[in-house]
């Protein structure tokens, strides 16, 4: 009998790939490693952190380590850091990282490695068979698969951010870059200190400048300024 519109159908992957996974949640490891077997992969190991994984790649050897970005012992970057020295060591063992969270800075430390075969996508995209298939065989292929979440993030990234201050916020910081106090930008531009105030605490923001102190600021938008060229 014909299967029902409802029924799940496996989905037939190109090659039998061997994947590796760590998360520190069983709920979420035990639910990604059975999204990975319905799409017909052979999960050969799954652990709870990082090192577990990597401390057994050599009796698994895989095709693909699936990994969690936040895992212990600090909850930060393990995952990162692990599929960056998988790609070291193992070059042809393909890296996924599976995050809960948009964090393009990782992902671009992961692309910084020049490593073919990595991968960065949010957990909650991972839902179809189909989109999970597609993605493994691109990263086991030698491919990279970025989240369009990510990819949009990093694009931001490479603006330049003077790109976003007005040609008033301009003007500033160019006498900002001369050395002059906010009184002498005022004078300079005609304008009340108050606004010149209004106009740095914006170029600040603009420039991603964290509130440690406005000397402090004050240099590296000069900086930021400097190097424009």
């Amino acid at each position: 009998m014909p299967s029902s519109a409802s029924e799940s159908v496996p989905v037939e992957p190109v090659a039998v790939v061997r994947v590796v996974l760590a998360d520190d949640s069983v709920l979420l490891r035990e639910g990604v490693a059975r999204l990975f077997q319905e799409a017909g992969y052979h999960v050969v190991g799954t652990y709870g952190d990082a090192d577990s994984l990597m401390a057994d790649l050599d009796r698994t050897k895989p095709d693909l380590a699936v990994l969690d970005i936040r895992m212990p012992p600090t909850y930060r970057d393990e995952g990162v850091r692990a599929g960056i020295a998988i790609k070291a060591v193992h070059p042809p063992v393909g890296v996924l990282l599976l995050s809960q969270y948009t964090e393009a800075e990782y992902a671009a430390d992961l692309l910084d490695t020049g490593a073919a075969g990595v991968g960065y996508l949010l957990k909650d995209r991972v839902s179809s068979l189909d989109e999970l298939q597609d993605a493994v065989e691109r990263i086991v292929a030698g491919g990279t698969v970025i989240d369009e979440q990510i990819v949009r993030e990093l694009l931001a990234r490479r603006h330049d951010p003077l790109e976003r201050l007005t040609p008033r916020e301009v003007e500033v910081l160019s006498l900002m870059a001369e050395g002059r106090t906010n009184q002498g930008i005022a004078d300079g531009l005609h304008l009340a200190v108050a606004s010149v105030e209004k106009h740095t605490t914006s170029i600040f923001q603009k420039l991603d400048l964290d509130d440690s102190g406005a000397a402090h600021r004050r240099v590296l938008a000069v900086l930021a300024w400097l190097r424009k060229d």
